[in-house]
């Protein structure tokens, strides 16, 4: 099984090269490309990704949704494995990823372990062990065979938010998911930006606003009134 890696991105100059260099160190014979999908940055992400060794794109249509169907779409890999630039998953990802393929589960994610040490954070992290659709977020990574993600249709390109929460329950429909035990390492830095209390307020209020159907326009415009990030 060939694995394809997927990172979309913007202004990430900070962290892809840390990122993509992990990667290539952990990757072992199964990956076949790491594809950083880039929204049109204007720092050094692309310069940076390549330097590194992945193959920097651009794409065609900006948002996260978009970069990570258009990464898809020209991936070869059996396996696409979705990671957020900010985020390093276990060194024992590929292991950890085929034996899940293995044993029958076509789509799955990680825990979460932020990097930081502050309480309230470990708290958020520890229930991410549950099969929650509050976590469902893509900061935990992403697998899912190449058929499924065809056959299920892929992210939506016209989504700007909430991408994960629809594409997931869409896929699982057609598969088994896998919640693998260990951690992926995920940056704290939205909460450096804020405080606790406003992301866990502005993460409820999105999610109340998309079950109720709210547009994607009404639901951007929410979070980044709610919250500084980015």
């Amino acid at each position: 099984m060939k694995i394809s890696i997927i990172i979309p991105v913007y202004n990430e100059s900070e962290n892809i090269g840390k990122l993509v260099n992990y990667l290539f160190q952990h990757k072992k014979d199964s990956v076949v490309e790491i594809l950083v999908v880039d929204a049109g940055s204007t720092d050094t992400t692309m310069e940076i990704a390549t330097r590194a060794g992945a193959i920097a794109i651009v794409s065609p249509q900006k948002g996260r949704a978009a970069q990570m169907h258009y990464g898809a779409s020209i991936a070869n890999g059996d396996i696409l494995y979705f990671i957020h630039a900010d985020t390093l998953p276990p060194v024992s990802f590929v292991r950890d990823i085929t034996d899940a393929i293995k044993e029958g589960f076509e789509l799955g994610r990680y825990r979460t372990k932020f990097d930081s040490a502050k309480w309230y954070l470990k708290i958020n992290a520890w229930f991410t062990r549950f099969d929650w659709f509050i976590c469902m977020g893509g900061d935990q990574t992403l697998f899912i065979t190449n058929a499924l993600y065809q056959r299920s249709g892929g992210f939506k390109s016209d989504m700007s938010i909430m991408e994960e929460f629809e594409f997931v329950p869409r896929a699982r429909k057609f598969a088994k998911f896998k919640i693998l035990k260990k951690p992926a390492l995920v940056s704290a830095r939205k909460y450096d930006s804020n405080s606790w209390w406003r992301v866990q307020m502005a993460n409820r209020k999105i999610v109340s606003m998309y079950k109720k159907g709210s547009s994607q326009n009404e639901m951007v415009t929410m979070y980044k009134k709610m919250l500084t990030y980015r």
